[in-house]
């Protein structure tokens, strides 16, 4: 079975962190959640969500996948966190999967886990990082090694099944999708 973790920071979109979530679960993986702090997360639209745990209790834990919900300024929170960069370079070194959603492909830009990549987010969000090897496609998902992408909560839903696909297979996501009556 698959381990993923879902960071959920202040601010983050809602309908980005609970879609990815519930549908990795229903592919059978096993995802954990960690807010950047022991506080019920508020996400930007004021939804409240409780994390199984927070950030500082993951040390030593090994994750297939490492997936960040986009929204502001949740994204921001994850761009700026000393602890979340370390943990994303950690996980390339250890080549597992990074996703990143709407704004919060900014944290991956920040690590620097973007470059001589072909990528994808919400429209602007990257504009203030140097990333003069980097394209930004404006497409809906892009998916360049163990780097993967979208571009905002109209993509939630393929996204996650995107990710499914990667961890588990063409059939557990069919299986997912089937499921999802679409």
């Amino acid at each position: 079975m698959s381990n993923a973790l879902v960071l959920l920071a202040q601010g983050c979109e809602e309908l980005e962190a609970i879609t990815v979530t519930d549908l990795l679960v229903r592919a059978g993986i096993n995802v954990t959640t960690a807010g950047l702090d022991k506080q019920v997360v508020t996400a930007s639209r004021g939804t409240r969500i409780i994390p199984d745990t927070d950030i500082d209790q993951l040390a030593g834990n090994h994750y297939d996948l490492l997936v960040l919900p986009g929204g502001l300024p949740g994204a921001n929170h994850l761009r700026d966190d000393e602890r979340v960069q370390a943990l994303l370079k950690k996980q390339v070194s250890n080549n597992h999967y990074v996703a990143a959603i709407c704004a919060a492909p900014k944290a991956l830009a920040r690590a620097g886990l973007l470059d001589g990549k072909q990528v994808t987010c919400y429209p602007g969000s990257l504009g203030d990082a140097d990333l003069t090897s980097t394209t930004i496609t404006g497409n809906a998902l892009e998916i360049d090694g163990k780097i993967i992408t979208s571009r905002g909560p109209g993509t939630a839903m393929d996204f996650a099944l995107a990710l499914i696909e990667l961890l588990e297979g063409r059939e557990k996501r069919n299986e997912v999708n089937q499921q999802l009556v679409r």
